[in-house]
């Protein structure tokens, strides 16, 4: 079986790497190929893919999976669809709404291939392609079989498209809620001069959560990938704007984690190296 990737970052390179242990044929376009980007095309050639001249090279493959970024990810399939077939699967692993998960399946669907909407629901590193997914839509019982023959870590969320990314959705505004918490307290403890008793004090009142251990994850997580769980929080203050509650806390949430990214820190140093660091560029802004 051939194996495509629409978007080559790191979900799309995390679960090449381990499903090409399988035996299957990879091929992948970025669109950041057709700005001549060296880096892609090497990362897909030194995982044993090969090189999409154009989207319309991925209909030679069975499977698709899109992984692209969340505000992209009906956009990226439009130019997709007059190539796909019937008995193509399109495999949606993108943190959106359920609604922008229903708009894409009606797109692929209208041209006879099949949308599989998937949800990844922790870090793809270090299990990659066995990290835990959910999967829906009206394909879901038919592929389980597949998939779970390939070594993923796979459960049915429902039969229709959306049921999946609902789940991640709503657990997204508390995980990224949680991130985007622990940086802003941090660093407003710095920046008042208390940080040693903050966190001293949060590490006596939630022992259970290792600080400073912690604290140092959620500020990896949000320094190097804020900007993209920016646009998923985007997406998730979508998913509770249309349930009639109040997106406009992941908006918060998102904003918090897009100055984050933004900041270009690294970890390096102490955890308090690191958050004098990103307030010293927030400071800046």
């Amino acid at each position: 079986m051939k194996i495509g990737f629409l978007g080559y970052g790191e979900a799309a390179r995390a679960f090449h790497e381990s499903l090409a242990r399988s035996g299957l044929v990879f091929i992948a376009y970025d669109i950041l190929l057709d700005r001549d980007d060296e880096a892609v095309a090497d990362a897909i050639h030194n995982r044993g893919g090969a090189v999409a001249g154009t989207i319309a090279a991925l209909a030679e493959a069975e499977w698709i999976f899109s992984a692209v970024t969340a505000d992209q990810s009906l956009l990226a399939v439009e130019p997709l669809l007059p190539h796909l077939r019937q008995g193509q699967v399109l495999i949606d692993i993108n943190s959106v709404s359920p609604d922008r998960k229903r708009q894409t399946a009606a797109a692929v669907e209208a041209v006879g291939a099949t949308y599989l909407d998937m949800a990844v629901m922790a870090p793809v590193h270090p299990r990659k392609h066995q990290t835990p997914v959910l999967i829906a839509g009206n394909a879901a019982e038919r592929l389980l079989p597949e998939f779970e023959a390939l070594g993923f870590s796979v459960s049915i969320a429902g039969l229709a498209p959306g049921a999946a990314t609902a789940i991640k959705m709503v657990r997204s505004l508390f995980v990224k809620g949680l991130e985007a918490i622990t940086v802003e307290t941090l660093l407003a403890a710095q920046a008042a001069g208390c940080f040693e008793e903050i966190l001293k004090s949060l590490s006596c009142s939630f022992p259970g959560l290792d600080w400073p251990k912690f604290a140092e994850y959620q500020f990896e997580r949000t320094t190097i990938h804020g900007k993209r769980r920016a646009a998923e929080m985007q997406e998730s203050a979508a998913t509770l704007d249309a349930l009639g509650l109040n997106g406009n806390l992941a908006r918060e949430i998102a904003q918090v984690q897009d100055r984050t990214g933004a900041s270009g820190v690294s970890k390096s140093g102490t955890l308090e190296e690191t958050v004098a660091r990103v307030l010293a560029d927030r400071l800046d802004e």
